[in-house]
């Protein structure tokens, strides 16, 4: 019997995942809660609700339209929160633009997303000064002051200053709807080769990468949560993967929100202090500074939390972030990827775990969050087994990956060979589902017939007490093909020799954890490891360095 068809008298709303739409929750339920500047600057979700309205209403009078690219400079601040909702929600595109970049590769990033207005705060007018003659398609310059940067003599033609602007908006805009594949944000990888590749993500994909990511980070019984009793503060640049996704999470569940402005660990660990920051995401190269500062030996850290990604978390790092109080763990996921894809959250127990088993579990690349169909296969695409041995090439589905890099087609194919993200990322996986990253795939270290884990060998050196932070690099070796070097930056008056190094990494030999092959033919002390603009090691510099 066939049922009977159903005839509605009104039609329902097709209601599309759009960023707007992330705000009805807090706007109603945490009117009153604070957002806070650098210490200085206090307002509530309420004047938040205002200014998202003003600066749209500021931007549509300097001709912002559907589809207009907004390019913005600036430090970690409530503007840069502004900006990411009221520019997409207007259905234009956002461009964070990585400031840490060389010049050339700033006026390029801005020129191929198409920016055609360019917020500019007055600590990059020398860099704007600079580049402003190679701005392709910039037609309007808005200056972001304040009282105390020290403006340099220029000649940018600004239209109007950032405050200035919202002062003369009304405080209500209608958003409209909008098709939820809307592109909604730009930004620029920040590789070691070639030139920055653009990656965007639409309305859709920051809605289910909010939710998402906010969903597994809440759920754990205790430890390793973000939920409405924290403090949120940056610690990633607003410039980079939308500071991880974590603005649009912190202001969905309405909670304080702190923003530091330039970063300097003394200040950042007394912001910690005086506004009780709980809740942190950071690389481990920010963590060590922090850790290492004068103001951190007098301040207590213990309801601190900190996700660390970007890179793998020594466990050197991880026990003295532990030593300290902080709930440590690590996070994995890439620019091309929104960013989240797993969290090394501890697994629910009865009984407490050994130290060195935790600190192993917090390290972890860790276990996919919901929605993340992640893969570790070999060069075939066959499934490698789950015995925490095979390596193989993580590779992911998941409905917030970038569909491709913008304008250029070549490098989205090959990003997405066989229907599946590409991460270039080594590693095994374990019968519970927990994977661990052994190496880029061109940092991998062959020698011998074996496969050597940069990463591993890394964290191992990061354990003795007298390293302050390694890098290992592979070099040719005409009997085994290549050795492992170790670059270290040793502490503070550390009085360490190669060979104390050699002796620290193999002692892991005699119980297995790594083979002879892996300990380090050199040991070379240097005084910094060179970094990427977002913090990571740059181990292609390092190589042509040191190799």
């Amino acid at each position: 019997m066939q049922d009977a068809a159903h005839e509605p008298t009104l039609f329902p709303y097709a209601y599309p995942l759009l960023i707007k739409h992330l705000l009805h929750t807090p706007f109603v339920q945490a009117p009153d809660q604070e957002i806070v500047y650098r210490g200085q600057l206090r307002m509530t979700y309420t004047t938040l609700r205002e200014r998202i309205a003003r600066l749209a209403n500021g931007l549509r009078m300097l001709g912002v339209t559907h589809g207009t690219t907004v390019a913005v400079m600036d430090w970690d601040s409530h503007r840069y929160l502004e900006s990411y909702f009221a520019v997409p929600m207007m259905g234009a595109v956002l461009q964070t633009v990585n400031v840490r970049l060389s010049q050339a590769e700033i006026a390029y990033t801005i020129n191929h997303a198409g920016a055609e207005v360019l917020f500019v705060h007055t600590d990059f007018l020398p860099v704007v000064e600079a580049i402003k003659d190679q701005l392709e398609t910039v037609r309007t310059f808005v200056w972001i002051d304040e009282p105390d940067s020290d403006a340099c003599a220029h000649a940018i033609p600004f239209t109007t200053d950032y405050e200035a602007m919202l002062a003369a908006s009304a405080t209500t805009y209608e958003f409209p709807d909008l098709d939820e594949n809307t592109r909604a944000t730009t930004f620029y990888t920040t590789g070691t080769t070639g030139l920055p590749k653009g990656v965007c993500f639409s309305h859709r994909q920051l809605v289910l990468h909010t939710i998402t990511v906010m969903a597994a980070l809440s759920s754990p019984v205790s430890g390793q949560r973000f939920h409405r009793g924290d403090v949120y503060m940056p610690l990633t640049p607003m410039f980079h993967v939308h500071a991880w996704g974590m603005p649009y999470i912190a202001t969905v569940l309405g909670v304080k929100q702190v923003y530091p402005g330039r970063y300097a660990p003394d200040r950042l660990v007394q912001l910690v202090r005086d506004e009780g920051v709980t809740f942190s995401h950071c690389v481990s190269t920010i963590l060590h500074m922090l850790l290492a500062c004068d103001e951190a030996k007098h301040v207590d850290l213990g309801k601190w939390k900190i996700v660390v990604g970007g890179g793998a978390l020594p466990r050197g790092l991880a026990r003295a972030a532990l030593d300290r109080g902080i709930d440590v763990f690590a996070g994995y996921g890439m620019s091309e990827t929104c960013p989240v894809l797993s969290l090394a959250q501890l697994p629910h127990r009865t009984g407490p775990l050994d130290l060195d088993e935790e600190v192993r579990l917090r390290c972890r690349t860790g276990f996919p969050v919901p929605l993340v169909d992640l893969r570790i296969v070999d060069e075939a695409m066959r499934d490698v087994p789950h015995d925490d041995k095979a390596y193989g090439e993580i590779v992911v589905r998941t409905p917030w990956l970038t569909q491709g890099y913008l304008n250029d087609p070549d490098a989205s194919g090959q990003l997405w060979t066989g229907g599946y993200l590409h991460t270039q990322d080594i590693a095994n996986i374990d019968a519970t589902g927990s994977v661990q990253i052994t190496d880029r795939i061109k940092d991998v270290i062959k020698s011998g017939g074996e496969w050597i884990s940069s990463l591993e060998i890394e964290s191992l050196i990061s354990l003795h007490p007298d390293v302050a932070e390694a890098a290992v690099i592979g070099i040719r070796d005409d009997k085994w093909g290549e050795r492992p070097v170790a670059l270290v930056v040793l502490n503070a008056d550390a009085q360490i020799t190669e060979d104390d190094v050699k002796a620290h990494v193999t002692g892991f030999t005699k119980n297995g954890r790594i083979s002879k092959y892996a300990v380090p033919q050199i040991v070379k002390f240097i005084e910094s490891l060179e970094k990427t603009s977002v913090g990571k090691t740059n181990k292609k510099w390092l190589r042509e360095q040191f190799a």
